[in-house]
């Protein structure tokens, strides 16, 4: 026996609406995930080559997420392709969250950090890359893309969460 509320009738046609809205395209934001590795109070940046997008400016080692992954699996992965390290994903610890207000192109960056990994951070990907270093906390190079330097700032304020809005400058 099928039973039915005085509702259904509102409810059936609340569905069909519901149905409607979203057969059309969503809102859609890019997630990256990015490695802060620290060792001896120095921080691992590496500077971005030839790839269109701040090249000649620092960064850490970072990526997209490729679907069908988590965060930390698209963060385990990045490490191992960019830096050669190996990452347990238990090990990793989320400690900063950016969303970044770009038009056309808004983004969820999530920075994380590990205290132990597997080999020495080298260059993997030469054609994109062309420094990989320990840089003092108290002496940052100045090329540093400024939505890291942000990450950066709020990972040693302690702070979990920030925004950025605004055009991004292609270098």
């Amino acid at each position: 026996m099928k039973f039915s509320s005085p509702n259904s009738a509102i409810e059936n046609n609340s569905q069909g609406e519901y149905n409607k809205r979203m057969a059309k395209e969503r809102f859609k934001i890019t997630p990256a995930v990015y490695l802060i590795l620290m060792k001896e109070n120095k921080i691992l940046l590496s500077r971005r080559y030839n790839t269109g997008f701040f090249d000649n400016h620092y960064s850490f080692p970072a990526g997209h997420l490729d679907g069908e992954e988590t965060l930390k699996q698209a963060m385990v992965r990045e490490a191992k392709e960019e830096t050669g390290i190996v990452l347990d994903a238990a090990d990793l610890e989320l400690i900063h969250t950016l969303n970044r207000k770009i038009p056309g192109n808004e983004r969820v960056d999530f920075f994380f950090t590990a205290e132990k990994w597997q080999g020495e951070p080298q260059i993997m990907e030469l054609d994109k890359c062309d420094d990989l270093a320990w840089f003092e906390l108290d002496n940052l190079p100045k090329n540093i893309i400024p939505y890291i330097k942000q990450a950066i700032d709020s990972f040693l304020n302690d702070i979990n969460y920030s925004e950025q809005e605004g055009e991004e400058i292609i270098s």
